[in-house]
């Protein structure tokens, strides 16, 4: 699936990716280390190498707990948004995380590709989106406020980043509280 708002396009994550995703890993590693997940002892490791990163997501996508998206502007790659822990049943409810190219924040890109994904997320039948956010992450708090996405709760050591198990403010929005046109129609 691609999703297009204006120069922005949402698409499925891609082996063709490598190089552009590695050099804005790499460009941004300061800025995105406070806020990446890491593995825990005893957890499981991370693919090794950008293949293996994109086989186990498109694995989890082909079994429908996960959907793995590329965010690109102006025919480049520039970040990434990952719906996860995608739960079907009587739930119907998925996470959703991200992080851009510090070389394209503060454009007004990401609440644009979040809100194009959570609004693919409810067409495709889910009911209940949450985000969870460190409370110091003020960049990030900036992209659930431009979303009108409400504060449902405080998780304590709820999530492995940087090194240690972090807090986190939760975030939601169900397909009842998605406004007419959806959540894109809602970010300018």
């Amino acid at each position: 699936m691609t999703l297009i708002s204006d120069e922005i396009i949402v698409r499925p994550l891609s082996r063709r990716d490598a190089g552009e995703w590695r050099e804005a890993r790499r460009r941004s590693a300061a800025w995105l280390r406070p806020w990446d997940a890491t593995v825990p002892p005893g957890g499981d490791a991370r693919p090794t190498t950008f293949a293996a990163l994109v086989r186990k997501l498109r694995r989890a996508a082909r079994q429908g707990t996960s959907y793995p998206f590329a965010i690109e502007v102006d025919g480049h790659f520039v970040g990434q948004v990952t719906v996860s822990n995608v739960v079907r049943g009587s739930a119907l409810f998925a996470s959703v995380g991200y992080w851009i190219d510090v070389a394209y924040a503060g454009r007004n890109i990401m609440p644009r590709a979040v809100a194009l994904v959570i609004d693919y997320c409810f067409a495709v039948g889910l009911h209940r989106i949450e985000v969870a956010i460190r409370p110091e992450n003020s960049n990030s708090l900036r992209v659930v406020e431009k979303l009108g996405l409400r504060e449902v709760g405080y998780a304590p050591y709820y999530l492995h980043i940087d090194g240690a198990w972090r807090d986190h403010r939760l975030y939601a929005v169900t397909a009842e509280e998605q406004p007419a046109g959806g959540l894109i129609g809602q970010v300018t």
